[in-house]
């Protein structure tokens, strides 16, 4: 389940990042703000999945 979620979150990044890049372009405010979401989401993802790695280091550290 991590790997697959984390190559997500990712492209979710990306994405985010290409629509940002597009609305800054076009001058268009709804595609740019569209980006920073999608971006946004994925880096908040990410960082559940970093989370969730470090959990299970601790486990694991602790027995």
């Amino acid at each position: 389940m991590g790997f697959l979620d984390k190559v997500k979150n990712r492209a979710e990044q990306f994405k985010g990042q290409a629509k940002e890049a597009v609305g800054k372009d076009g001058r268009d405010n709804r595609m740019q703000a569209e980006g920073r979401v999608d971006r946004l989401k994925g880096s908040v993802k990410q960082a559940g999945e970093h989370l969730k790695d470090a959990a299970k280091d601790l486990r694991r550290g602790s027995k």
